[in-house]
């Protein structure tokens, strides 16, 4: 006889109250089993930062515990481009051995990499919400596919590292079993960590960007305090000299011609070295291009070495691309490539020529006609050094060509990286 009881809204069985019963225990059991995986995973990440200061030692151990607690074969950190456009992996635990990012020992493990990259990228519900797939999974790319079924892989879950405005990439775990419990699990744990990972990586890229920073005040303050050393002492001294030698001319109209001589030579060289000082006080100041565009910045640099020299100087600016922030070490290059033929090349003439190359890429050209780069003088030297360090810093290729008595050209070039030619920095002598 089916048991009943009677309340004011009727009659209900006894059955479906225990079922109702059932049904919210259980659910207060998942619910406190998610929040006892949530609360792990917070003191998993808490105390690893701790123990593991450094991102490569925090995802090492992190890789480890995760695989131990779901009983996996294999963990995976893939890590997205800033662009978005592709993802490499980047660290990996795979049946104890761990596979990072400067080790070779990827040569050893094979892994369709290049098929899983290709697939996490491609695959836009993966972006923003975790992903559980069989180790046949059609969604899989065939390779990835053949690999898990030689492998013994039964169950690949991957979750994305994904911040609310952007993602960072994804970790994947690679298991044997692939019941529907394990599956749920092991999905939940996955879930859960990821979101500790993806703090830990976006904290340490901030921390690394103010760094980056800090060191770039630091330079830019080291080198105006540099700046105005050199202004309140060399310049203001070589001022300083070249007046009273002027007024010693003045005052005596009438000297032996040696004494003549000598003191036009003077006035001379106290001239040219407060020249060279306040050319050395401008190129250390950074350049103020926000308020400047690039033709109007080399305009600048081209007026005032005018002004302290007698050599013709040409400048021709033709149509350029938008250049992306790449002004400041253009103009640096520039600067230090007509400051060395002012000064060093003897010439007749200094040409500055910038264009534009298929209106995508750049070109800038800085030649003299004068008397070249002697052999040792080639590869040395601070100039050549920070022409060379401002090129690679935007992924250029410099160009000095030399021969002597036939001058030298300073030849910067930049183009997309899918056209570009490999960054060099050389010099060639005709």
């Amino acid at each position: 006889m089916l048991h009943t009881t009677t309340t004011t809204s009727g009659t209900v069985s006894v059955e479906r109250l225990e079922q109702q019963l059932a049904d919210a225990i259980d659910q207060r059991r998942r619910a406190d089993c998610m929040a006892r995986i949530q609360t792990d995973a917070v003191q998993l990440s808490l105390d690893l930062l701790v123990r593991e200061p450094d991102i490569q030692g925090f995802f090492r151990s992190f890789v480890r515990t995760v695989v131990e607690e779901c009983e996996s074969r294999a963990c995976g950190v893939w890590l997205l481009s800033d662009d978005g456009t592709r993802c490499d992996k980047w660290m990996a635990l795979v049946d104890g051995q761990f596979y990072g990012p400067d080790g070779d020992e990827w040569a050893e493990l094979a892994l369709p990499r290049e098929a899983m990259a290709a697939h996490l990228t491609g695959y836009r519900d993966g972006w923003s919400n975790s992903v559980e797939y069989r180790g046949d999974d059609p969604r899989l790319p065939e390779a990835v596919r053949a690999f898990n079924t030689s492998n013994g892989i039964a169950s690949v879950h991957v979750a994305p590292l994904a911040l609310p405005t952007k993602n960072l990439g994804w970790i994947a775990l690679a298991s044997g079993g692939c019941s529907q419990c394990e599956m749920q699990w092991r999905g939940a744990v996955l879930d859960a960590t990821a979101k500790q990972a993806t703090l830990a990586l976006h904290q340490h890229r901030l921390a690394e960007q103010s760094r980056l920073e800090a060191r770039r005040q630091g330079a830019l303050e080291e080198r105006n305090r540099i700046a105005r050393d050199i202004h309140d002492t060399l310049t203001q001294g070589f001022a300083a000299i070249l007046m009273q030698l002027q007024a010693a001319q003045r005052s005596t109209p009438s000297v032996p011609p040696t004494v003549a001589k000598a003191l036009d030579t003077a006035v001379d060289l106290a001239r040219t070295h407060m020249i060279e000082a306040r050319r050395s006080v401008g190129a250390l100041r950074p350049s103020p291009f926000g308020e400047e565009s690039l033709p109007a910045a080399l305009a600048r640099i081209t007026g005032l070495a005018r002004r302290t020299t007698e050599i013709p100087i040409e400048l021709t600016i033709n149509d350029l691309p938008p250049l992306g922030g790449m002004e400041r070490e253009i103009i640096g290059i520039a600067q230090e490539a007509l400051t060395n033929a002012v000064r060093h090349s003897r010439a007749r003439k200094v040409a500055i020529t910038v264009s534009g190359v298929r209106s995508i890429g750049f070109r800038l050209s800085v030649a003299d006609d004068g008397r070249g780069i002697s052999g040792e003088h080639r590869s040395g030297g601070f100039g050549m050094t920070s022409m060379q360090e401002r090129a690679e810093r935007i992924g250029a290729s410099l160009t000095i060509v030399t021969a002597p008595r036939a001058g030298t050209e300073v030849v910067l070039a930049w183009e997309p990286p899918s056209f570009s030619i490999p960054v060099k920095s050389h010099v060639a002598s005709e």
